[in-house]
């Protein structure tokens, strides 16, 4: 029989909040976190605006000493790793002495994209400058896709599975269900999983050259129309990380641990880059088949959802989501769940979206509050076809939320989908 799952503990860098009494406060209040960015100007993107998380020098040296942040300049790790240490902390865990047994019953499974961009074009220079020598003994380690695990498994002393995933933009998503899994199959008793994603513009050009991007609001960016309004023109590039601690009900319950909420279960598939799916765009059919897979799951039906963290980019794919959403569910009108996005206020953290956004969800059902949708006051026509307007929230709503599902789909026709409850 498999085990019940609880997240007790929650971490998060974000570009309107770093950590997470900063970053409640935010949503709540629909602060931004999008910026102008010269630099982006100078290098003639289109879209010349970004949100990344504001780090100071001694808030690095709070998780990394000066000797782990000698020619360190892996962002991504290091939102990473300042979110996974926040959780563990959260959820009341202490690392491993260094004279200890490592921590068996402590895995890690941390997602990103891409890593260490800048190390990479740092070591493409030097190479290229015939100075290989002076690449240092940390470029591989800042560079591999699991870097952000590896720091974390370091620090923490983990003992069980340390390891990492990269899905796109369904990455922090898969990761929770991955951790889910190991912990209700009895594999490990905690669990700390989670999403990061670089900053800046070898991470964000790429997006750019694809028109993705929004260009209309590099004068404006507190006014950049948000996810599901009928003048979105493309995402704002984000970056961050989000971490959450997953362990047993009945560990959480023995450690008298805070619990934020039950992880009831969740489904990841792909659409196979078929039927109106492809590298960039989801396979409608695939998107619903994962929805009504991950309520199979968890054991619940499309009439008990009370909200929806929607993964709404601000493009012309955000009516396609909602439609089916709405077929998954079979609800429409006003009996559509409430919904919301996150990228109006943070941008797309692509790989570290999913992570971001599931403790944005995970905060709701916790205080019991739906944040607003930001500038999203004229929504798109086939949207309010498909959902009564005041599902939509525009300003702060006192909601007592029981049942939830969040939902992330990625390059590649990655689809993910997480259902929680309250207890």
């Amino acid at each position: 029989m498999k085990k019940r799952v609880v997240i007790t503990g929650l971490g998060v860098v974000a570009p309107n909040g770093v950590g997470i009494p900063d970053f409640s406060e935010a949503i709540k209040n629909g602060v931004s976190g999008i910026a102008f960015f010269p630099e982006l100007r100078d290098l003639n993107f289109s879209c010349q605006l970004g949100a990344q998380p504001s780090i100071s020098e001694e808030k690095k040296r709070e998780y990394l000493s000066d000797l782990q942040l000698r020619n360190f300049n892996s962002s991504g790790i290091l939102y990473g790793v300042i979110a996974g240490m926040d959780a563990l902390k959260d959820a009341k865990l202490e690392p491993a002495k260094q004279e200890d047994e490592p921590l068996w019953d402590l895995g890690i499974i941390f997602g990103t994209g891409t890593s260490g961009v800048e190390k990479f074009r740092e070591a493409i220079y030097r190479i290229d400058a015939k100075n290989v020598r002076r690449l240092g003994s940390t470029s591989v380690a800042q560079t591999m896709t699991s870097g952000v695990s590896a720091y974390l498994g370091g620090l923490i002393g983990a003992g069980n599975m340390v390891t990492a995933n990269s899905s796109a933009c369904a990455t922090g998503t898969e990761a929770l269900l991955m951790g889910y899994e190991h912990i209700a199959n009895g594999k490990a008793q905690y669990m700390l999983c989670g999403s990061a994603s670089d900053h800046g513009p070898y991470i964000w050009g790429g997006f750019d050259a694809m028109k993705v991007t929004t260009y209309k609001y590099n004068d404006s960016p507190n006014k950049v129309a948000g996810p599901m309004s009928s003048d979105a023109s493309g995402f704002v590039p984000g970056s961050g990380a989000g971490a959450y601690l997953l362990e047993s009900l009945e560990s959480a319950k023995e450690r008298g641990a805070t619990i934020y909420a039950e992880i009831l279960g969740g489904a990841v598939n792909n659409g196979g880059q078929r039927n109106g799916g492809s590298m960039s765009a989801p396979n409608s059919a695939a998107v619903q088949k994962c929805i009504k897979d991950a309520l199979l799951e968890a054991k619940v039906s499309g009439s008990d959802i009370d909200y929806i963290n929607g993964h709404l980019t601000a493009t012309i794919k955000d009516p396609d989501e909602i439609e089916n959403w709405a077929i998954a569910l079979n609800r429409k009108g006003g009996k559509f769940p409430y919904i919301n996005s996150l990228k109006g206020m943070v941008g797309h953290c692509l790989a570290a979206s999913g992570s971001v956004e599931i403790v944005s969800a995970i905060l709701q059902v916790h205080e019991g509050f739906i944040f607003p949708n930001v500038n999203c006051e004229h929504l798109h026509p086939k949207i309010t076809s498909l959902i009564a307007s005041e599902k939509i929230p525009k300003k702060l709503h006192k909601k007592s939320l029981q049942t939830i599902a969040k939902a992330s789909f990625g390059f590649g026709d990655v689809n993910a989908c997480a259902i929680f409850k309250k207890i």
